[in-house]
């Protein structure tokens, strides 16, 4: 029998880990306020020498109540550490009981969702109940628990057992089911479950997109294939934790830009990125290069899914450093014909969006956005061409690719014709 939706929480506290430290302190108390959610530093967080911001275009360090930027309920630093999809369909399942297609018509707030993740969430953010007493949420589940929990869900059937086992990822964003484990050596890694209804091999494609890009020259973390429970699984190791228990504070392009979800797709934009970048970034020597070669190598493996939430920066207090590339998938086509989730070219005016055409044309015609010259963008381009056709047989072996699934892929998915003109 499904049970009521929880109490709706006024008020949490926000617990950081400073750069370089390995333990958490209480920075901050975020409430429901007049309608929205308003944030305050702690004035013993205030007096501390090491203290940062929490990110400074948003929440600078001063006394007194700051508002979420004007049309959002939340600040984005801290949204940035709320489950996305997945994890609210987590939540609401253990918390109300409900599942399949009763869950998905159940909507909590986002103070319940950013209570009730797990602790080891992404960046170096954590909220708690309580500024007094860290307590962390983990799990000691198995990784084939936790893909039976991951399949359950989706299959309406997720016991109370493995429902709280599954909590524990909830805080890792996407909307594809997913957890954090460690291994025997203490190193964290996101595991990204396969599913039964996936048209194509999803979590091989992701490992292959990956690989390339580290082929590429593109900075990526290190990415493996295994199986539990008879099915792939994609083990992303973790960049925001250098180890030794630390944890790096990140932001989404998304909060960068100063977005909610809703706005952010449709008026995202790679040149403003490169704004905000700019003005924060330690050096922007080859900063323009590093973003469009992400950009060319997405257009050139159909991942037309590099939205503003699948892009981050390291926040040090100070500086913004993009962290490497993620969420890297080739997406089955559907047309011949495809467009960007973000802006490659600016916008003429406020009110309209620049170029989205995934094509090289596209990508050299804005090239000046990312301080290189036409030539200097179509050499980036076309090396990438040159380095994807002469490693996809080699990279589909490595992640168990077919050679039937790895030639449906390329010349269609991976180095699709549109994206060449």
């Amino acid at each position: 029998m499904a049970t009521a939706s929880p109490p709706v929480p006024r008020a949490g506290y926000v617990w950081a880990w400073l750069p370089g430290s390995r333990t958490p302190v209480p920075v901050g108390q975020v409430a429901a306020r007049e309608g929205r959610y308003q944030f305050r530093y702690l004035l013993a967080y205030l007096e501390n020498p090491a203290a940062v911001s929490l990110y400074e275009p948003e929440l600078p360090l001063r006394r007194g109540w700051i508002p979420p930027r004007e049309s959002m309920t939340i600040a984005g630093a801290l949204k940035d550490a709320s489950p996305d999809s997945w994890g609210q369909r987590v939540i609401i399942t253990r918390l109300t009981g409900r599942r399949g297609s009763a869950a998905a018509d159940v909507e909590l707030d986002t103070l319940t969702y950013l209570l009730e993740s797990g602790s080891n969430r992404v960046g170096g953010l954590d909220l708690q109940s309580s500024a007094e007493t860290y307590t962390a949420r983990s799990s000691g589940a198995s990784l084939v628990e936790l893909h039976t929990a991951a399949q359950d869900l989706v299959a309406g059937t997720l016991s109370p057992e493995l429902a709280e086992a599954l909590q524990y990822g909830t805080a890792i964003g996407g909307a594809r089911p997913k957890a954090v484990i460690i291994d025997e050596d203490g190193g964290e890694w996101v595991a990204k479950f396969s599913l039964s209804t996936d048209l194509y091999p999803v979590v091989k494609a992701e490992a292959a997109g990956m690989r390339l890009a580290a082929r590429v020259g593109i900075d990526v973390p290190e990415v493996r294939v295994a199986t539990a429970g008879g099915r792939d699984v994609l083990l992303v190791r973790r960049f925001d934790r250098p180890g030794d228990g630390a944890r790096r504070m990140m932001v989404s392009a998304l909060t960068m830009l100063g977005f909610d979800d809703f706005l952010g797709a449709r008026w995202s934009s790679y040149p403003e990125l490169m704004d905000v970048l700019r003005r924060h970034a330690p050096s922007g020597t080859g900063l323009g290069r590093t973003l469009f070669e992400r950009i060319a190598f997405n257009i050139l493996i159909t991942n037309i899914d590099d939205h503003a939430r699948n892009h981050a920066a390291f926040w040090d207090g100070s500086h913004l450093q993009l962290t490497p590339a993620y969420d890297l998938l080739p997406h089955l086509r559907t047309s011949y014909e495809a467009r960007q989730a973000m802006d490659i070219g600016r916008a003429p005016t406020p009110d309209q969006n620049g170029d989205r055409a995934s094509t090289r044309s596209t990508c050299v015609k804005a090239a000046g956005e990312y301080n290189l010259s036409g030539r200097e963008a179509a050499e980036i381009f076309d090396r990438q061409i040159d380095v994807i056709a002469e490693s996809w047989r080699d990279v589909a072996d490595e992640v168990g690719l077919t050679r039937e699934q790895a030639d449906s892929l390329f010349g269609t998915t991976v180095l699709p014709p549109y994206a060449l003109t």
